[in-house]
């Protein structure tokens, strides 16, 4: 037999079965395709050293008129403004105390105190900025109370616990009360509460409010455990100024950063965003703001007319208060005027503020701006809402009334087209709604965690031609894997990592991502070898191939790789090549000689690789372990001959 070159369609099929799909590639992680041949994925390195509170689902990059690049970050229980990698506390304020309302009540020799503030309405992972407090008398001096902390637990409507903690340094270190710390602070101290924090996993509840009202008595628990929603922020910029809402069960109030004027940045980059109904000025210039909907779903900015956009809102109850604080409407969409985002009044007919309503569904999930309209998507349908620039203002009309959707999070858009993920399938939209064929639909949906659905997060790595949606899996309780569509190539991949939000901006050299582990980090995508310092896991197994039409066997003698290591940041880069004989398919691989699997490995200079075995089917593997290696396959050849049928 002279030697075989081994050809593999590109992508992963793991639909059909490891034999059927012979001549392709059955399983993968941290692997892409370029030109029709696999090779290691790029690595990733933090980009700011500082952590994350909370779990983020949020990522906005916008320019300012006065080259600001920022990064809008939105967790279940913060909100900030990052430029140049520092992150910038710019969560709202709820709520401040006057002076000596805060009392503080130390245990000696526990880092917990008790802090007491008549009907604080705070809950359990908020946080609280303490100043003008003074010292207990011991530890516990004025610089550990003056400090932003998280509320530990709510003791009851006027008491809750935090953890005393070490003055202004990088890492947390609790402290203990002394013997001498038996003040409350003084008279002088002022708690500032930050919005209530919402759930950044799904949780279940049976305490006051979880139960549906009127259900049992009032202020009594549920009976049985309530899924307890989680919440996500939603940004557009208008201008310099980015809009924000936390929207937790699809409803949250409306708040807007603004960075100042276009000819100067007058608003510090800490300085707290806030509820858009109270603003008293917007870019410079004094506004009244007008029926602001108390409650949205989520905020867009319609840019090339400057309409800002509520998908899910309050609804209008005439006159011309700052704030409606009307029944929520999950369907209803209203649109402010034209170049006044705070001006909401559809009854004033010299401006072009109104509202439309989705005709079908039972609430919007998203809307998705795109080149020339704006997608929105509820439960069960698809519309499109497009400027008329007419009487009407926005036009709505239904695209699709059979379609589904993983989450808000779940749709992304590239090259003018949008992509999301389904309850069972994967969709495209182009003008017309398409369903993707997928070669990985079973895998995915049959290993999907449908109880934790609406973690699904959609992102692009353009400059490769991707579309990369992070899910849990079946037994996961966070997004542990992924799975990739390649538009250009029209081929499938999948993998796992551990990521909650992601941004692929043409603004930022690197994609980004946030890792859901308990310490969020802020994380450049498609650079280096490595997973932020340390080795990266990355494979590749074919199916099995018939080497003589499947019925006689062949004996194996040796392999010639064809791998390129050019890009690898470590002298000695290698691979482990692995070839698995099998006498018939579906069968494991036989352990004694010479029908073991076989290893080696292949490094820079490998020219072929000796191996005895004998099958009738052959499996091909390569993987890479170590810190700095790059590879990339080509066409590998194996060297064998017929050995008879036995």
């Amino acid at each position: 037999m002279s030697l075989k070159k081994l050809q593999f369609r590109p992508g992963i099929n793991r639909d059909l079965t490891n034999y059927s799909n012979e001549g392709g590639w059955f399983e993968c992680d941290k692997v892409r395709f370029l030109e029709g041949y696999p090779e290691k994925i790029k690595g990733w390195e933090k980009y700011t050293t500082e952590t994350i509170e909370g779990t983020c689902r949020a990522l906005f990059n916008w320019n300012t008129s006065f080259n600001d690049n920022l990064l809008a970050i939105g967790t279940n229980q913060k909100f900030y403004i990052e430029a140049g990698t520092n992150l910038n506390d710019v969560t709202p304020v709820r709520s401040t105390t006057t002076a000596g309302k805060i009392l503080f009540d130390a245990t000696t020799a526990s880092s917990s105190l008790a802090v007491t503030n008549s009907a604080h309405g705070a809950l359990a992972g908020d946080f609280v900025t303490f100043t003008e407090a003074s010292s207990l008398g011991g530890v516990i001096t004025a610089g550990v109370l003056n400090q932003n902390y998280e509320i530990d637990a709510i003791t009851d409507t006027n008491t809750y616990t935090i953890t005393a903690k070490n003055t202004a340094t990088a890492s947390f270190v609790t402290l203990s009360a002394a013997t001498a710390d038996t003040g409350n602070g003084g008279p002088s101290s002022i708690g500032t509460y930050e919005i209530n924090s919402g759930n950044g996993f799904f949780t279940f509840g049976y305490g006051w409010g979880t139960d549906d009202w009127g259900d049992g008595g009032w202020g009594a628990g549920s009976l049985e455990p309530i899924k307890l929603p989680l919440t996500f922020w939603f940004f557009d910029n208008f201008d310099n100024s980015v809009f924000a809402n936390p929207s937790t069960n699809g409803q949250g109030a409306l708040f807007v950063w603004d960075r100042g004027t276009s000819e100067n940045p007058t608003t510090p980059l800490g300085t707290r965003a806030v509820k858009l109904s109270s603003i008293s000025s917007f870019q410079g210039v004094s506004v009244t703001p007008v029926n602001v909907p108390a409650l949205v779903g989520q905020v867009l900015i319609s840019q090339k007319d400057r309409h800002l956009i509520v998908f899910g809102a309050s609804a209008y109850e005439g006159g011309t208060a700052a704030e409606d604080t009307g029944t929520f409407d999950p369907l209803l969409i209203r649109f402010a005027s034209q170049d006044e985002p705070f001006n909401f009044n559809p009854a004033d007919n010299t401006k072009s503020a109104g509202f439309l309503r989705v005709s079908s569904g039972s609430k919007i999930v998203v809307a998705f701006r795109t080149r020339q309209e704006i997608l929105v998507f509820t439960d069960s349908s698809l519309h499109t809402l497009q400027f008329l620039g007419t009487f009407d203002v926005f036009g709505l009309q239904e695209l699709d009334p059979h379609i589904s959707i993983a989450g808000a999070k779940s749709v992304t858009g590239a090259d003018g087209k949008v992509y999301w993920m389904g309850t069972d399938k994967f969709y495209m939209y182009d003008g017309n709604v398409i369903s993707l064929p997928c070669t990985l639909r079973d895998h995915v949906f049959n290993n999907l965690n449908f109880n934790n659905l609406a973690y699904v997060y959609a992102g692009t790595v353009q400059a490769q031609h991707e579309i990369w949606w992070f899910y849990p899996s079946l037994n996961s309780d966070k997004n542990d894997s992924y799975v990739v569509y390649n538009y250009q190539d029209n081929l499938w991949f999948y993998g796992s990592l551990d990521r909650t939000a992601w941004l692929d901006s043409s603004l930022r050299q690197y994609p980004q991502a946030v890792s859901g582990s308990a310490e969020g980090t802020l994380f450049n995508h498609e650079v280096g070898n490595d997973s932020d310092g340390s080795a990266m896991t990355s494979f590749i197994t074919s199916s099995d191939i018939d080497i003589s039409d499947g019925e006689k066997f062949t004996l194996i003698k040796r392999v010639i790789p064809d791998i390129d290591f050019s890009t690898s940041t470590t002298a000695a880069p290698s691979v482990l090549l692995s070839v698995t004989p099998r006498n018939f398919n579906g069968k494991v691989p036989r352990t004694e000689a010479p029908q073991s699997v076989v290893q080696a490995s292949v490094g820079v200079y490998t020219e072929q690789v000796f191996m005895r075995a004998r099958a009738r089917q052959m499996g091909f593997k390569i993987e890479s372990t170590s810190q700095g290696t790059a590879w990339k396959l080509g066409s590998p050849r194996i060297d064998g001959k017929p050995d008879g049928r036995r």
